[in-house]
């Protein structure tokens, strides 16, 4: 018998409660299923996870390049930290090069007088030429001596913050060390001659009890590293006072 609900087209007929539409519409939902909500958050959570994780490590890698070894940045030193040697500002040299220069030529001068009035006679050349190469060469003997004696002192200059005293050495061919214990300090002074405001250096002045001309004096910092030091120094020496006291 031929089915009444058979349209004549030879198709199958529909399930009992779905129409033509349902059923082809959902052929091809069943033919590409959705993915399921786990399986998105799972993708989602796989996708973004690798970005989190490169975040981190490039403000690691940025953390380590801007702290030094011992944990500041820059690797910039501070005053705070004791026993630890220190040295002087490099143009520190230059003062001590070009400050003696004065009294060097002035010396230069009067042997230079001293030759053209009586030690002519003993010298080949003319007076006046004799005077002249004479106050010359003592300039430029004395000026090297210079030279090399405040490259060598700058070698040989160091300071230490110690816990109960502050360390000094420095010398070039005699060595002195100076210990400044803290409970023997007085009063602690920066002061900037007009030469070292051109150079843009200071200088420390420890005053000291207990004996004449016992006063340490620490050239070639920089005004920041002095007004530090200076800090440093009165708390240290005021914290040996009060231990001494109790």
């Amino acid at each position: 018998m031929t089915d009444p609900r058979d349209d004549g087209d030879g198709s199958n007929p529909p399930p009992d409660g779905v129409t033509a539409d349902e059923s082809e519409t959902a052929e091809p939902e069943a033919a590409n299923p959705r993915p399921t909500d786990s399986t998105a958050d799972g993708r989602d959570a796989a996708s973004t996870r690798p970005a989190d994780e490169t975040v981190s490590a490039d403000a690691d890698s940025t953390r380590s390049s801007t702290e030094s070894p011992t944990g500041r940045a820059g690797g910039v030193e501070s005053v705070e930290t004791p026993g630890e040697p220190r040295t002087l500002d490099p143009t520190v040299r230059y003062e001590w090069i070009v400050g003696p220069l004065i009294g060097t030529a002035i010396m230069a001068l009067i042997v230079g007088a001293g030759t053209w009035a009586v030690a002519h006679e003993f010298l080949p050349l003319g007076r006046l030429e004799s005077a002249a190469a004479v106050a010359v060469g003592v300039f430029v003997v004395f000026t090297l001596y210079g030279i090399v004696r405040s490259i060598l002192l700058y070698r040989s200059w160091r300071y230490v913050v110690r816990e109960e005293s502050l360390y000094l050495t420095r010398g070039v061919f005699t060595t002195v060390q100076t210990v400044v214990p803290y409970v023997r300090v007085q009063h602690i002074d920066t002061r900037r001659s007009a030469f070292e405001r051109v150079l843009g250096l200071s200088t420390l002045v420890v005053y000291t009890a207990g004996s004449r001309g016992a006063d340490v004096t620490i050239p070639g910092l920089q005004p920041d590293t002095a007004e530090d030091l200076q800090s440093r120094l009165e708390r240290l020496a005021i914290a040996s006072e009060d231990e001494d006291a109790v």
